[in-house]
């Protein structure tokens, strides 16, 4: 009949309307239910499609916080692809096997519950898979402890759950991974919370932030999940620090009095609570993936209060170019006008040339006071060819190992220039910086210490490749803008940069 196909045909193509009519979920309170989206939900469900039209298929880095409904969301999806398309594999690949038997279970109750018009055809089933024998689909879970789970299989599907703990992560991204085809259609989601930096995740979370792979990062905060919140007691008063988490992500009295419940919780046997609280219920992911926050340089509440303040830049236009090294990393480009930094900019493999060509029409078409560059690396071959292009007048070398301009509290030059950011940046004056999620990360990497002279040093891009993060490439071209001053000209007329232009360009 031509209504039950026109239903069927809306029950294969849009999720959402399948979603809270065929999937059916043990809720916290333990009861069966259909599946209604969360605000978490939906987010994730609004960017993967978005990829999915772009591209034709989904790749994707989550990052999240505990019970977030992650896992829930996509084993409906999986469940929803594999039992209205032949010829689809879905594999779930987990942490644990309590874990694996968990979404296996969840997979069997969507099946049990499915309405009988869109059930599909059972063949062979057991504690770990469901086939689907008129499809030809199938639905499988393993444990990561295996290091040859899922070899040999063709894929169109798979979830990676709490990758950030796989204990054979290497193996599995050379085994599994390679099981799926790179064609239209497929989709592969890697999930976690933070577990530290320097693992497989953190590594791919890095590269998917900084547009480094075709992986798309998608971070979830806590907050968003109505149930975070505990009764407020009589004679509840924030403290300072509450007050401003309070202003800066939109928290009431309850959801900051969840926040004290579980700190105090997870501070049991001397824990730090605090800390734990920042990687199981992240506000950022720069927060998420600090271990230790107290011995980064700059604070990622910091980060997050520039990044939502919008005011308007005069002055000079500084820029600075950190050129990437040896093709590896990233080269990238910001301008700053005195409170205002905007308009950043990041490429990958670029000769020394390609960035000589960009900062040269870059000088042309905005003719800034100051453009400070990197010499490190490639960054002198740029310097030489923009000063043979006739800008030797406003471009500045910049040698990170150089002396500091205040050799008495720098250690050298890289140290002063972030150090002077970081005062710039928690000042009493409003800041603004590209709303970027890449140049937040970069921007609260790098840690620092004293040395027997108590001059600031800052932990060298060699160090931190060694803990496993990656090189703060935004992060130093926003430092190289506080280089040197300016000496104003009378050619620098004050140029107000748009109030809207925080954000990042790629």
């Amino acid at each position: 009949m031509p209504q039950e196909v026109e239903i069927r045909r809306k029950l294969r193509d849009d999720f959402l309307h399948y979603a809270e009519r065929c999937l059916f979920i043990r809720t916290k309170a333990g009861k069966v239910e259909p599946l209604k989206l969360n605000k978490a939900q939906r987010y994730i469900h609004e960017r993967l499609e978005e990829q999915r039209r772009k591209t034709g298929k989904i790749r994707a880095v989550l990052l999240k916080g505990r019970q977030q409904g992650a896992s829930t969301y996509t084993e409906g999806r999986f469940y929803w692809r594999v039992s209205h398309r032949k010829g689809v594999r879905a594999f779930i690949l987990t942490h644990e096997a309590d874990s694996t038997s968990a979404l296996f279970e969840m997979a069997e109750r969507y099946h049990e519950n499915c309405p009988v018009l869109v059930k599909p055809s059972t063949g062979a089933s057991n504690a770990k898979e469901l086939i689907f024998d008129k499809l030809d689909s199938g639905y499988k879970v393993g444990t990561a402890g295996n290091k040859s789970v899922g070899r040999g299989n063709t894929l169109q599907l798979f979830h990676g759950s709490e990758v950030g703990f796989w204990p054979h992560a290497a193996e599995h991204a050379k085994g599994i991974m390679q099981a799926i085809p790179d064609e239209p259609g497929t989709e592969v989601l890697l999930e976690s919370t933070a577990n530290g930096i320097g693992n497989y995740f953190h590594q791919q979370w890095q590269k998917a932030e900084a547009g480094e792979s075709e992986y798309q990062a998608i971070f979830v905060p806590w907050y968003w999940q109505d149930e975070y919140r505990k009764p407020v007691p009589d004679g509840f008063c924030a403290t300072p620090d509450e007050e401003e988490l309070k202003a800066l992500y939109g928290l009431d009295d309850n959801q900051i009095m969840f926040r004290r419940f579980k700190i105090a919780e997870l501070s049991a046997d001397g824990e730090d609570g605090e800390s734990a609280f920042k990687q199981e219920y992240p506000f950022t992911a720069a927060e998420a993936f600090q271990v230790s926050g107290e011995d980064t340089l700059i604070r990622p509440e910091t980060v997050v209060k520039a990044r939502n303040t919008k005011c308007l830049g005069s002055g000079p236009l500084k820029i600075g170019v950190d050129p990437s090294r040896y093709g590896d990393d990233r080269t990238s480009i910001i301008r700053r006008r005195n409170r205002a930094a905007f308009s950043l900019k990041s490429y990958a493999k670029r000769s020394t040339m390609e960035v000589a060509g960009i900062v040269h029409s870059i000088i042309r078409e905005e003719k800034p006071a100051q453009v400070a560059v990197d010499v490190g690396g490639l960054g002198a071959g740029v310097l030489d060819r923009l000063i043979e292009l006739g800008h030797g007048d406003i471009v500045v070398a910049v040698n990170f190992g150089g002396s500091a301009l205040n050799p008495e509290k720098y250690r050298n030059k890289r140290a002063e220039m972030w150090g002077e950011m970081r005062d710039w940046l928690s000042g009493d004056m409003p800041t603004m910086v590209p709303d970027s999620d890449s140049l937040h990360s970069d921007l609260c990497a790098p840690r620092y210490s004293f040395d027997s002279n108590t001059r600031l040093v800052l932990e060298s891009k060699e160090q931190m490749r060694k803990r496993g993060v990656r090189s703060p490439d935004e992060g130093d071209a926003l430092a190289l803008t506080f280089a040197e001053p300016v000496v104003i000209r009378e050619s620098d007329t004050p140029i107000e940069n748009p109030v809207g232009d925080n954000t990042a360009g790629y």
